[in-house]
């Protein structure tokens, strides 16, 4: 049997990871400045993180959402204090994708309408729903299409605007990314947001805030979507969430009801699951990662719009974008064969950056040595 060929791969095989550095087969030392799609939050196989599945290895590692897990709470209880939506609710799931399909489906229940907003350039996964609320019709399968989904320019008040007025009766909810991620770091404005919030209300929309990639502190607050002072009804998260361990989840407002039955998953919560998640939460609060994200990130921007070769830098914490002209577009292939640096992209011309949390000034330094050396050459 083969692999069903559906990635585009490096020539790369990483075989151990630690902090912001990754090994090869060969013994070689990668800087990590993509976190493995903003996934990596407080650094590759951090010792306390280890030490926390390990624990709960020798204890259990799985049963189902029948019987009372009290590692859910702990996690609901941790993470409401540390994002700062105490009142909120958690349901927990396995992937981004599922978050926002949960997100999605919850928003309709809850207010027995069908019509969707999203904007162009969003990516909110490959699921059912999640797809169809996702504006690249090429991994859209025929199957997925729905006249239910109303998407809109990003950041365009007036036509967000228009569209209530016409059909906000209609509309179960909107969704959206407080930076876009795979649509080439487009960071959501707090007017738009804050617009958003305003409609919703009026029209008993909800507002969900797609979270999945700059959550979890990468954007230097707890959420991109608290940059504009606003509340959002459902918080979706994955990535960042576990460290590599896969989990996700959604934060839903006190004023949406549950009822038995309306949601579920096998695997969401499941004690392996929860013990990383909550190894995360503890590190990025005794290590301060949040505020070292801002930080960090504030420099990183600073110093790349001090490089004239790459244009409009743009993000915030460590969720950073720059274009790439032309004349340097094999810029990302060259940081990588020739530099042993990893980054992310965005089609046609982004180079994203979504390191660790933890990464330090020094590796920062590092990567922007490499960057203007690559340039040059």
């Amino acid at each position: 049997m083969k692999l069903f060929d559906v990635y585009p791969l490096n020539p790369i095989t990483i075989t151990k990871a630690s902090g912001s550095y990754v090994w090869d087969d060969q013994g070689t030392s990668y800087l990590d400045m993509y976190g493995g799609h903003a996934v990596i939050s407080i650094g590759h196989t951090h010792p306390h993180w280890v030490k926390r599945i390990e624990d709960q290895l020798n204890k259990i590692a799985f049963y189902s959402n029948s019987v009372i897990i009290p590692l859910q709470q702990q996690l609901a209880e941790k993470l409401g204090k540390l994002s700062g939506k105490e009142d909120y609710q958690l349901f927990l799931c396995n992937s981004g994708a599922e978050a926002n399909e949960n997100a999605l489906k919850l928003a309709s229940f809850h207010t027995g309408r069908k019509k969707i907003v999203a904007f162009k350039k969003s990516f909110h996964g490959r699921t059912s729903l999640a797809v169809a609320a996702t504006d690249n019709p090429a991994i859209v399968a025929p199957v997925n299409e729905t006249d239910q989904v109303i998407f809109l320019p990003f950041n365009d008040t007036t036509t967000l605007q228009a569209c209530f007025d016409a059909q906000g009766k209609e509309i179960a909810a909107v969704i959206i990314e407080g930076i876009q991620g795979v649509g080439g770091i487009n960071v959501a404005s707090d007017e738009f947001l804050q617009l958003i919030r305003s409609l919703c209300n009026e029209h008993g929309s909800v507002y969900i805030a797609d979270s999945v990639q700059c959550g979890y502190g990468r954007s230097g607050k707890f959420f991109a979507h608290d940059h504009a002072g606003v509340y959002a009804d459902i918080y979706s998260m994955a990535k960042g969430m576990g460290n590599g361990f896969p989990i996700g989840g959604i934060l839903i407002g006190p004023h949406i009801s549950p009822k038995h039955g309306m949601l579920g998953t096998t695997f969401g919560g499941n004690h392996l699951a929860c013990a990383a998640a909550l190894a995360v939460l503890e590190v990025m609060e005794s290590e301060n990662l949040i505020q070292l994200a801002a930080d960090n990130g504030a420099y990183l921007m600073q110093e790349l719009n001090k490089i004239e070769a790459i244009t409009h830098v743009r993000g915030k914490g460590l969720m950073i974008g720059f274009d790439v002209p032309d004349a340097i577009r094999d810029l990302k292939k060259k940081l990588l064969s020739e530099y042993h640096i990893f980054t992310g992209e965005a089609k046609p011309n982004v180079i994203r950056l979504l390191p660790s949390l933890a990464i330090s000034r020094q590796q920062i330094n590092d990567f922007l040595d490499a960057l203007k050396k690559a340039i040059t050459s």
